[in-house]
């Protein structure tokens, strides 16, 4: 009765609603997943535990939980060094204002596309100290890393994202994954659109919605508003500002290491890559085993801190280790979240929530072979309900892929884009998703404030992606445009249309400041 049918979709509902309203994420996800085990054991008590225990072991990355750990691990070590009071000493007198501050971390954001995990926690670690000293909130500092994280990867061709989206290309297509991937990016409407929203606010200096009742209350000196209080005390147990006992590390006491993570992170993910059969530079990319080679660089990097600060006596061997469980501490809120996280993912993939999607998706072929923006919604909602981009992209790309076969190339990657777009903006505005929730542990912001600030800004560039594509099927399929004219006079106009939106949210936030 309950599995493959929309009863699969309540639990990942109960728990939003829930988190929603509660403000509380750990009991909203444990109840989602709970509701989960009881539907599929039949209401049977000890079944439905059995089954809840059982997907809580199989369905935890432990690569990434160890991976957390080891950052946490590296973001103390630098902030007992003094390296990161440094580096925000040196960025205070590099970067004059809040709006320097906001695109500097938005620059940061970008460049660091290797991975949405690294991105999301080294931005915020790295960055914090220099927005706070110019008030930008937490849940703003939060959108800026989150918006700069999978929006960056998913168009980056090197990048564990792009391996993933290679992986899912079904066999005997007629372009390899990577030519497709490469051909979606100018139509990933979202990811492009947010990253110019992201831009076109921080330098315009304007906000709008809750974001704006944040940033007011951030220029008072709340930088929390409310709901953070165990970030607070993280924040008053190690204040990155004073630094450790010896607090004499200098800029590239932060720089240096996280040149070393990133260089072991590239290496170690080619090497995967090359382990697991690829023979050049893309096909090792896309056979890489990503979580893998984020551990092996960050066990890299602390052994590199281990030699690189004690030698300088930069920090003391009793402090270093001591900075090691406070590191695993540091990261035990995000740790626990993306736990029960995973575990609703898994009873949703046990209640069939894919078989009922693919369902659903057939019984709308006609529709959606010549509306790229269908598929577009229906990405959203799956993201949204799962909390995972990648999740979607297994169950709709092969689906897509197949429904145009050979017959036409251009639509074909208009609605793969599409699927690739509507998943990250799901996975981006759900609040059971592991990067959201890793960006609000980076940037130490209370998770529901994030989830409902970026929401609101989300929502402006997802009405903004329907017209897009559905400009994109009408060019194509109607006045039989080929790929690139369709993709430039989708992306102007696109442009264009966003531009004049935030124009006029701009010039609305400044009439009634």
């Amino acid at each position: 009765m309950f599995i493959g049918t929309w009863w699969s979709l309540l639990p990942p509902i109960v728990a939003i609603i829930l988190a929603l309203l509660t403000k509380e994420v750990y009991i909203s996800l444990f109840a989602g997943s709970a509701l989960g085990a009881l539907f599929i054991a039949g209401f049977h008590p000890w079944k439905a535990f059995d089954i809840l225990y059982n997907t809580v072991i199989d369905s935890v990355d432990f690569s990434i939980l160890m991976f957390m750990i080891l950052l946490g691990m590296i973001v103390m070590l630098m902030q007992e060094s003094g390296g990161t009071r440094a580096y925000g000493e040196w960025a205070t007198k590099k970067l004059k204002s809040k709006r320097s501050s906001m695109i500097a971390t938005s620059l940061l954001g970008v460049l660091i596309f290797v991975d949405d995990y690294f991105n999301c926690l080294t931005v915020g670690s790295v960055m914090r100290p220099v927005t706070d000293k110019y008030k930008v909130s937490r849940a703003k500092l939060a959108y800026l890393i989150d918006a700069t994280a999978a929006p960056v990867c998913i168009i980056a061709p090197i990048s564990s994202w792009a391996a993933a989206v290679n992986s899912y290309v079904p066999k005997g297509s007629h372009m390899s994954g990577f030519q497709m991937f490469v051909s979606t990016i100018p139509f990933n409407l979202y990811a492009l659109l947010t990253l110019y929203m992201v831009f076109f606010t921080s330098i315009g200096q304007f906000d709008f919605g809750l974001m704006e009742q944040h940033e007011l209350n951030a220029a008072k000196g709340d930088l929390f508003t409310y709901g953070a209080e165990e970030f607070k005390t993280s924040d008053e147990k190690v204040d990155p500002t004073e630094g450790g006992k010896y607090a004499k590390g200098k800029v590239y006491d932060l720089i240096v290491p996280m040149l070393v993570m990133i260089g072991t992170s590239i290496a170690a993910m080619i090497w995967t890559g090359h382990l697991n059969g690829g023979t050049n530079l893309i096909e090792n990319f896309a056979n890489c085993s990503s979580s893998e080679s984020l551990v092996f660089a960050g066990l890299v990097t602390v052994g590199f801190l281990l030699l690189f600060y004690l030698p300088r006596r930069i920090i003391g061997f009793k402090d270093f280790m001591n900075s090691v469980p406070e590191g695993g501490k540091l990261m035990m809120p995000a740790i626990l979240i993306l736990t029960l996280a995973w575990t609703l993912k898994g009873i949703t993939d046990q209640m069939g929530i894919g078989d009922f999607v693919k369902n659903v998706v057939k019984l709308n072929n006609g529709i959606a072979l010549f509306i790229p923006a269908i598929i577009f919604l229906i990405a959203i909602f799956i993201a949204f309900s799962s909390g995972t981009s990648w999740g979607t992209f297994a169950i709709l790309v092969p689906i897509v892929v197949n429904m145009f076969k050979e017959n036409d190339p251009t639509m074909m990657i208009i609605s793969v884009s599409a699927v690739l777009a509507g998943a990250v903006c799901g996975d981006h505005i759900s609040p059971i998703s592991d990067t959201t929730i890793m960006s609000s542990s980076g940037a130490q912001s209370n998770h529901i404030n994030h989830v409902k600030t970026q929401v609101q800004y989300a929502m402006v560039v997802v009405a903004i992606c329907v017209p897009g594509y559905l400009l994109a099927g009408l060019l194509t399929k109607v006045l039989h445009m080929g790929y690139t004219p369709t993709a430039v006079l989708t992306l102007i106009l696109s442009f264009i249309i966003e531009t004049i939106v935030l124009l006029m949210i701009r010039r609305r936030s400044q009439t009634t400041a």
